[in-house]
């Protein structure tokens, strides 16, 4: 864990202390990335920041899961789906926030402070701080 924490120190943006990327993490565009302090990101989760991420303080991210800043666009229809332009936008993960295990975070999406994202949700839009959400596509469950 160590050697992953010093290499990833080495190769973003920014990085904090007290941060642990557990084995099995895929990170990609780690120069576009920025991560807080007391952040964890458990086993099997892919991270592409390559559009721009930014993960702020206390942070847990659970395991399998993965944040996208990355798309497709489907308007070319010369050529096949996965030939058409790519799209990049950025995702925020603000302060003291929950990512439960099996979440999908897609480009363009800002996580409010103080959030919980239930296990398996997809999070396509953005998330008021102090909510907890959940569910495909996500929403609001409760309030905190």
């Amino acid at each position: 864990m160590l050697i992953r924490f010093v290499i990833f120190k080495n190769l973003s943006l920014s990085c904090g202390d007290n941060v642990s990327i557990h084995e099995g993490v895929f990170l990609k565009g780690l120069n576009t990335m920025e991560i807080g302090t007391n952040v964890s990101i458990h086993s099997m989760c892919y991270i592409d920041g390559t559009g721009g991420l930014k993960i702020g303080d206390n942070i847990s991210i659970a395991h399998s899961s993965t944040i996208m800043t990355t798309g497709h666009t489907y308007d070319d229809i010369s050529i096949p789906i996965k030939y058409n332009n790519a799209t990049m936008d950025s995702v925020l993960l603000e302060d003291d926030i929950w990512i439960g295990a099996g979440c999908r975070i897609l480009s363009g999406v800002t996580i409010g402070t103080r959030s919980i994202v239930a296990a398996g949700a997809v999070v396509n839009k953005v998330v008021e701080s102090n909510s907890i959400v959940g569910g495909i596509p996500a929403k609001i469950i409760k309030k905190i």
